[in-house]
C-alpha cells in the first residue's frame, strides 16, 4: 500500500504542476490501483487506509481544541501549532493547524477525502465479496467523506466539497473549483451520512477486530452534531458575513436565519438518543469491584463523571476512536510529584492547567454559578479557610486552601486536580488509607521542577486520567490506555436539550434532559437549583435564559474532552470568553497568603476574523477560484 500511495502522489505532483495544489485529481490506468481491488484482504487495507485520515481527537498538537482556545494553558516553553493560536500567532503565510494542506499539525483532509473517492470507485469491483459486505465498506467510507468535509467546515467555513475526484484529463477549469456556500458544504455532509447509514451495523460484530469502526449509532451521533452546528449563530444567520462572496458573486453564508435547520438538528439529535437507548448505551455509573476501604457517595459520584471519559468502552461511549489512544495526554495531565515519594518522576509532565476562570466556570454545590448562588460570597473566593473533616473527600483535611474550592459540584471535584485537592487512585494509598492530595506551593512536592513541565496555572485537568494508573520508582508510569471518546450520550443529552430549546422554549422535555446530566452529577435539577438558590430564580423559564443555562452545561460536562473550543464558535460567543485575561496563582510563593494571589499569565486576544481560519496564500495563487476568508 505504501508503494500504491507513492506512485498516486507521483502522478498528483505532475497532474498538479501549475494548478491548484489541493485538488483531488486521480490518474487513470495505475495498475497498483487495480491490485488493491483484486482481493478482499487488500480493499480492507485500503479502507483502514481511509481511516488512517481522522483527525488524532487527542493530540494536543495536532488537535486545536485542546490548546488553541482558553480552557488549557501550558508553560511558555511549549510553541506547538495551536499553542502559536491561541497566543494569537496565526498567519497567512503557512498556517499553523493546516488540515486543509496538510501542514503545521494539520493532517491533509482533502488527501483523504482523494482515498475515499478511490476507494468508493473500485470496492464494486472486488471479486469473492458479498454485497452486504461491501455495502457497509461503502457506508463506512462515506461517512469518513462525510466527516473530513465536516472537520473542513468548522474550521474554513465554506470550502471545496468534492464529490469526484478529477481525472488527470482534466483541463485548468474543471482543476480549479470554487468553495460552495455553507449551506452547501453542509448540505453534502448530511447527504453522505444519510447515504450511509442504513447499511452500518447497530454495533460492531466482533470486539476484538473492529472496535473503533464506524456504526450506525456513531453516524447518527454524528449527524446530530453536524445539523446543531449547521443551525447555530456562526453558520445560521451570520449577518457578519453579508457580502463574502465568490468569485462569481455567489454568497457564501447564508445570513437569513433559519429555524427549520434547528428543527432538523433537534430530530436527527433525538433519533440518535433512541436508537443508542434502544442499544443500551446509558449515562455511566461507577460501579467499584473491588476496594480495601469502603467508598464515599462523594467519591463514587466524583468517579461516575471522571470515569465517563477514562474508562474504555464504557455504558455511555458511543464513538471511542481508536486512532486516538488516551497515552500521552494522561502523563501531560498529571502532576510531578503526586506521589511524594517519587517526586523525580520524568514521565509525569503535568502541564495541562486550566485556567483561574475555568476553575471559577463549575457551578457552586447547589447546581448554579458562583455569580448566581445567593448562598456563595463570589467577591471573598480568593480568601483562604482550612479543610475540617466534613470535607475529607474532596479536600486534605486540615489544609488551608482558597474559599473557591470549598462548596463546589462534584464536577469541579472530579475534573480539576488543585493545591489542596484529593485526587483519587494512581496506585496505593497509605496504611491509613488516605488518598493523595496535590501540593503545589513552592518547594511542594508538586511545585515547578521543569521549566517546561510543570502546571502554569495551578490546576490540572484530573478528569482525563484514569484512577488505575500506577506512579511508579523512576520513570516508571502504568497508564491505563482508553480510545478518546469522540462522543458520548451525554454530549447527545445536551446537543438534543439545546436544538429543543430553540425550537419549543423552555419545555418539560428540555429540562428532563439536562436534569439526566445534572442527576449523574449530584446537583439538584434545573427548577429547583434555580428556583431556591440562584438571584435569577426565573431564569430556567425563558428560551434565552434556559439557552445561557444549556450552554454552561455543556462547558461543564464536556470540559477539557475538546468541545469548548468549537462549541464557543458555532455560538459566536468566542470574542467574549477568549478576550478575557488567562490568570493562575502566584506559583513563586511558599505561604497561601502568597501563593493565592491571582497572576496575569497571558493577555489573550479573540478577533471577528479569528473564527475562521485563513487559506495559506499558496492556494489563492494557485487557484483562482478560491476566495480568502473574512479579515484575513
Amino acid at each position: 500500500m505504501k508503494r500504491t500511495k507513492q506512485i498516486l502522489l507521483v502522478a498528483l505532483l505532475f497532474a498538479l504542476s501549475g494548478c491548484s495544489d489541493f485538488m483531488d485529481i486521480v490518474p487513470d490506468n495505475v495498475a497498483e490501483i487495480d491490485q488493491a481491488f483484486e482481493m478482499r484482504s487488500t480493499a480492507e487495507r485500503f479502507l483502514f487506509t481511509c481511516y488512517s485520515y481522522m483527525p488524532s481527537h487527542v493530540s494536543e498538537t495536532e488537535n486545536p481544541a485542546f490548546l488553541a482556545g482558553d480552557e488549557v494553558w501550558v508553560s511558555p516553553s511549549f510553541s506547538s501549532a495551536p499553542v502559536q493560536i491561541a497566543r494569537g500567532n496565526q498567519r497567512l503565510v503557512d498556517p499553523y493547524s493546516n488540515y486543509w494542506e496538510g501542514e503545521n499539525g494539520g493532517k491533509d483532509l482533502y488527501e483523504g477525502i482523494r482515498q475515499t473517492n478511490i476507494f468508493l470507485d473500485n470496492i464494486g469491483s472486488v471479486p469473492n465479496m458479498n454485497q452486504s459486505e461491501k455495502d457497509r465498506w461503502i457506508a463506512e467510507a462515506k461517512f469518513l467523506k462525510a466527516y473530513y468535509h465536516f472537520w473542513l467546515i468548522r474550521m474554513y467555513g465554506p470550502i471545496i466539497v468534492v464529490k469526484d475526484n478529477v481525472p488527470i484529463s482534466a483541463d485548468r477549469e474543471q482543476v480549479d473549483q470554487s468553495r460552495a456556500s455553507v449551506d452547501s458544504s453542509f448540505a453534502y455532509v448530511e447527504q453522505l451520512l444519510n447515504e450511509a447509514i442504513p447499511d452500518l451495523p447497530d454495533r460492531v460484530n466482533s470486539e476484538i477486530s473492529e472496535l473503533g469502526r464506524v456504526t450506525k449509532a456513531i453516524a447518527l451521533g454524528v449527524k446530530a452534531k453536524v445539523l446543531v452546528t449547521a443551525a447555530s449563530p456562526l453558520f445560521n444567520g451570520n449577518e457578519g458575513y453579508a457580502g463574502f462572496e465568490g468569485p462569481d458573486g455567489q454568497e457564501l453564508f447564508n445570513t437569513t436565519f433559519e429555524m427549520e435547520k434547528w428543527q432538523k438538528a433537534a430530530d436527527a439529535a433525538k433519533e440518535a438518543i433512541d436508537l443508542a437507548e434502544s442499544l443500551g448505551y446509558e449515562l455511566y455509573q461507577f460501579q467499584p469491584q473491588f476496594s480495601q476501604y469502603e467508598l464515599s457517595d462523594t467519591t463514587k459520584t466524583k468517579m461516575s463523571i471522571r470515569n465517563s471519559v477514562a474508562e474504555k468502552w464504557n455504558s455511555e461511549i458511543i464513538w471511542g476512536n481508536t486512532n486516538s489512544m488516551a497515552d500521552g495526554i494522561q502523563n501531560l495531565a498529571t502532576p510531578r510529584g503526586l506521589d511524594p515519594d517519587y517526586i523525580d518522576n520524568g514521565s509525569l509532565r503535568g502541564s495541562l492547567a486550566p485556567p483561574i476562570k475555568i476553575a471559577e466556570m463549575f457551578y457552586s454545590d447547589h447546581g448554579v454559578p458562583l455569580t448566581e448562588d445567593k448562598t456563595w460570597d463570589y467577591s471573598r473566593r480568593f480568601e483562604l479557610k482550612v479543610a475540617t473533616e466534613s470535607e475529607k473527600y474532596n479536600l486534605e483535611e486540615g489544609y488551608a486552601t482558597a474559599l473557591l474550592h470549598f462548596d463546589r459540584e462534584p464536577r469541579f471535584y472530579a475534573s480539576m486536580g488543585f493545591d489542596g485537592g484529593i485526587w483519587y487512585g494512581q496506585g496505593r494509598l497509605d496504611d491509613d488509607g488516605n488518598l493523595f492530595y496535590v501540593s503545589n506551593k513552592k518547594g511542594d512536592p508538586a511545585t515547578q521542577y521543569n521549566p517546561k513541565f510543570y502546571s502554569a496555572t495551578g490546576y490540572w485537568t484530573k478528569k482525563l486520567v484514569n484512577y488505575n494508573n500506577v506512579i511508579g520508582s523512576g520513570d516508571t508510569y502504568t497508564v491505563e490506555s482508553y480510545p478518546w471518546p469522540v462522543m458520548r450520550l451525554a454530549d447527545l443529552y445536551l446537543l438534543y436539550a439545546e436544538a429543543l430549546n430553540e425550537v419549543q422554549g423552555p419545555t418539560a422535555e428540555v429540562h428532563a434532559y439536562i436534569n439526566l446530566i445534572r442527576e449523574r452529577a449530584g446537583i439538584p435539577p434545573v427548577e429547583e437549583a434555580w428556583s431556591n438558590y440562584s438571584e435569577n430564580p426565573n431564569k430556567y423559564t425563558t428560551k434565552e435564559g434556559m439557552r445561557e443555562i444549556i450552554h454552561r452545561e455543556r462547558l461543564i460536562e464536556l470540559a477539557f474532552e475538546g468541545k469548548r473550543f468549537w462549541d464557543l464558535r458555532r455560538w459566536k460567543k468566542a470574542d467574549e470568553e477568549m478576550n478575557e485575561p488567562i490568570t493562575g496563582w502566584d506559583l513563586s510563593q511558599e505561604t497561601p497568603e502568597g501563593y493565592y494571589r491571582e497572576r496575569l499569565i497571558y493577555d489573550q486576544r479573540f478577533t471577528a476574523r479569528d473564527y475562521l481560519w485563513p487559506l495559506d496564500e499558496d492556494i489563492l495563487l494557485s487557484n483562482t477560484q478560491t476566495v480568502q476568508n473574512p479579515g484575513w
